[in-house]
């Protein structure tokens, strides 16, 4: 399963998908079937103006971000939190070394905000190699190195280091709660994966407070044209997008209740 998500995703997202509905159409061309063949290309340059030009990544991926919120105000105490991996450079740690952090860093910054303020919570760790090759250090494993930087003591942490999926973290988590005595912990994810993360742990009867990092947009978006950073509407349209198929996919599979839960 992990490894045809991954060959879906990279065939299914909007840039790719752009390219190959306009080689279809133009193959099919030459082979005289225009009017599909010009189907097809025009599916192709209309995703590919869509996710270039327009807010539509961004619009939709706000929805995913405002369906939770942190609560407020904050609890006094917490026992645990839970952390999802995705935020370490895997490969360029392996090429490089030291702590080399993406656009979702804002979940660990996060984490080691909620750890000061809460100095008996433990802090699990939850995220492996997602990598197809599976060569590289997970989330969990570099997450050591990064937490003692902040002068927090390994043996608060519990590092969960097989997950490669957002189901398997979900999974994974249950067993190391349990052996563990915690429960009703914090979760802390970027907030668009935040409906998708929430729906799987409670598939798996495991109650979290949501904890959303990692904003992407600003919370008023509208839909509309947008010609001045198109590199970045197509970076968010592909994050829309993958988050959303990932939703819909969990859902008819059964790994879910709902599409998207409140």
């Amino acid at each position: 399963m992990f490894l045809a998500s991954k060959i879906f995703w990279l065939l299914a997202q909007p840039l790719s998908l752009a390219f190959f509905s306009v080689l279809i159409g133009f193959l099919l061309a030459l082979r005289g079937r225009r009017r599909i063949g010009g189907f097809f290309g025009s599916l192709g340059l209309t995703v590919l103006f869509t996710s270039l030009f327009t807010t539509a990544g961004s619009y939709f991926l706000q929805i995913l971000e405002d369906r939770f919120t942190r609560p407020s105000p904050e609890p006094a105490e917490l026992s645990c939190i839970i952390v999802l991996g995705g935020a370490f450079e895997n490969v360029v740690i392996a090429g490089r070394g030291g702590i080399e952090l993406n656009q979702a860093a804002e979940r660990f910054v996060e984490t080691v905000r909620l750890a000061k303020a809460h100095p008996a919570a433990r802090i699990l760790v939850s995220g492996g190699d997602g990598s197809l090759s599976g060569g590289y250090a997970g989330d969990a494993e570099i997450s050591r190195t990064f937490f003692e930087a902040f002068d927090i003591a390994p043996g608060r942490l519990i590092r969960e280091e097989e997950s490669r999926t957002t189901f398997e973290n979900a999974r994974n988590t249950k067993d190391l709660l349990i052996a563990n005595g915690l429960e009703r912990c914090a979760l802390v994810t970027s907030a668009y994966h935040m409906p998708r993360s929430i729906g799987l742990f409670r598939s798996f009867g495991i109650d979290v407070m949501p904890w959303p990092a990692d904003y992407r947009t600003s919370g008023n978006v509208r839909l509309g044209f947008d010609f001045t950073q198109p590199s970045l509407n197509a970076q968010l349209a592909t994050t829309a997008a993958k988050e959303w198929t990932g939703l819909l996919a969990y859902y008819l599979l059964g790994r879910t209740q709902t599409i998207l839960p409140r």
